[in-house]
């Protein structure tokens, strides 16, 4: 890193510091991430890393959001170019879902890093909320259920997801099983369960 800090908006420094974050805790795993480590990596005195985060939990949570909503925008991305069928839409939130494990390992440091954290219960209980919601959209279109009952199933799913992602991680199933998994519960949970 540079000896003489650059002078950056507090935005753009903020932005510095996280993408900082995510390098160390790729390299080191969450428990190596520190305010101290962020300001020694990033090149910036310690008041400035407090000052955007003020705690480590400040930090993992920031960082939480950060890649939370980089895992939204890709899904977004992906649900535009997804064909309008129920199950091309169902399959393409599956996928998307299993790559964030692949493609963001970061997220699942940081969330365990996390656990436990009084704070963190409500940054999950948002990022749960902010999915089904996505998932509830995107899946509308395809179902005679009323609204809240599918964002409930779509809270299901989600559960359900984490589970699938815990049998993927151990090795128990590879990522077209999970996907395929996913995929079926989806549009399993379109369905009205009565008669027409």
């Amino acid at each position: 890193m540079a000896t003489t800090p650059t002078r950056l908006s507090k935005p753009a420094r903020r932005e510095q510091l996280l993408d900082t974050a995510m390098a160390i805790v790729r390299a080191r795993g969450a428990d190596g991430l520190t305010l101290v480590t962020l300001a020694e990596a990033a090149g910036v005195s310690r008041p400035i890393v407090y000052d955007h985060f003020g705690t480590r939990p400040g930090l993992l949570l920031a960082l939480h959001r950060r890649l939370d909503e980089r895992h939204r925008a890709s899904v977004t991305r992906a649900l535009r170019d997804a064909a309008p069928a129920a199950e091309e839409v169902a399959r393409v939130i599956g996928t998307a879902y299993f790559a964030c494990a692949t493609d963001m390992p970061e997220l699942n440091a940081v969330s365990a890093a996390l656990k436990g954290n009084p704070d963190m219960e409500a940054g999950g209980q948002e990022t749960a909320d902010n999915h089904a919601d996505l998932m509830t959209a995107a899946l509308r279109p395809y179902t005679d259920l009323e609204p809240d009952a599918l964002r409930l199933r779509c809270a299901a799913v989600l559960g359900a997801a984490e589970a699938l992602a815990t049998e993927l991680n151990r090795g128990r199933a590879s990522v077209d099983d999970v996907v395929d998994a996913l995929t079926g519960l989806i549009v399993g949970g379109l369905e009205t369960g009565t008669d027409s």
